[in-house]
């Protein structure tokens, strides 16, 4: 499905960004709402977030069919969302996720372990090389649904012009159906088209560290790299 052919999200959600004041979720935040989507910016603190959720807002302005942005604590954030957009660095993470109200939500987990040296960015290895930070939310949440998502798109495109963009795709993955037709559908936000369904949630362990990759190229050639699976037919 191509982004000319108008493909929409068939269904509204109250989705909550957390860690939406950093650039990824300020972009996803944005990208959802410009969609008709409602989004809560999370933060550590509730005035900030409300001064992301004021700038997302404006850039809005004039957008038929917009949706509303609000900000608000990341706890409180997720009270009353649908879905629940972690978008937080892996520093920090698991003392963030284990106090959030999670249970009954679809969570989305776009973070990325990575760590830095002279040579550039790397993958961490959790849990000895058999976990990631999507199946770390998903213990330390068990009864919300986790998928990981939106890995591989980068910030800078995220909040730039272009309608969609139209040259990448979401990889999805996650143990439910379910969940994952939630994240596949959001991809529609900011591709155009439905996101891809990549596989089981533990293949997150080579997701999350392939953004090294992106961020590797993006160095060497001055840009913004994305991720496009070929040999889908029309997809």
């Amino acid at each position: 499905m191509s982004p000319e052919s108008g493909q929409e999200s068939s269904q509204q959600f109250r989705i909550a960004v957390v860690g939406g004041t950093g650039p990824q979720g300020k972009g996803l935040g944005y990208r959802f709402a410009r969609h008709g989507h409602s989004v809560v910016i999370g933060s550590r603190a509730a005035e900030k977030a409300q001064v992301v959720a004021d700038e997302v807002a404006q850039r809005l302005a004039g957008v038929p069919g917009a949706g509303q942005v609000s900000g608000a604590a990341n706890a409180d954030a997720c009270t009353e969302a649908d879905v629940v957009l972690l978008a937080v660095p892996y520093d920090g993470h698991d003392e963030l996720v284990a106090t959030l109200p999670l249970a009954g939500k679809t969570v989305i987990s776009c973070v990325n372990p990575l760590a830095f040296d002279k040579r550039g960015a790397h993958g961490l290895a959790i849990d000895g090389g058999e976990g990631s930070a999507a199946e770390s939310a998903q213990r330390l949440a068990p009864e919300a649904t986790v998928v990981g998502a939106f890995h591989h798109v980068s910030a800078v495109t995220l909040w730039g012009e272009a309608d969609y963009l139209s040259e990448e795709d979401v990889l999805v993955v996650g143990d439910s159906v379910e969940a994952k037709s939630v994240a596949i559908e959001l991809a529609r936000c900011v591709t155009g088209r439905d996101g891809i369904d990549g596989g089981k949630l533990r293949l997150a362990r080579q997701l999350e560290p392939l953004t090294a990759v992106l961020i590797s190229i993006n160095r060497k050639y001055k840009t913004h790299s994305g991720i496009r699976i070929s040999g889908l037919g029309g997809h």
